[in-house]
């Protein structure tokens, strides 16, 4: 969980459905879709937007299997890394195909919410 306190923007919780780490504004957890709060206005996901979507596939070919690490880094602005999260392992045998989709959504922070640089 993050450092950051509670009620400010990028302060983090534990989903209670998963347990996964999730921001502490979100409505709807974004891992196992488990709703959190009934009271999120409409405005909220009016104003929900997608910055980063990216897709694609990878096909397993005639010679042979291969196995596959999905692996996301996050980064700031000077390069560092501030998140890595192996998203998944497995194998692709021949005949078979994943598709992958990396999807970042975001919402604006709510005025009076210090920005924290991290």
């Amino acid at each position: 969980m993050s450092a950051v306190r509670p009620g400010e923007a990028g302060a983090t919780r534990a989903c209670p459905h998963c347990k996964a780490t999730i921001l502490e504004s979100s409505a709807v957890c974004p891992a196992c879709r488990g709703h959190l709060r009934f009271d999120a206005s409409a405005s909220d996901a009016a104003q929900r937007f997608v910055p980063l979507q990216v897709e694609g596939t990878i096909n397993g070919n005639d010679t042979g299997s291969f196995e596959y690490t999905m692996v996301v880094v996050i980064r700031n602005e000077r390069g560092e890394e501030v998140g890595r999260h192996v998203a998944g392992v497995g194998a692709v045998h021949p005949g078979e195909a994943r598709s992958f989709n990396v999807t970042v959504e975001a919402v604006p922070v709510a005025v009076g919410k210090r920005r924290l640089k991290h």
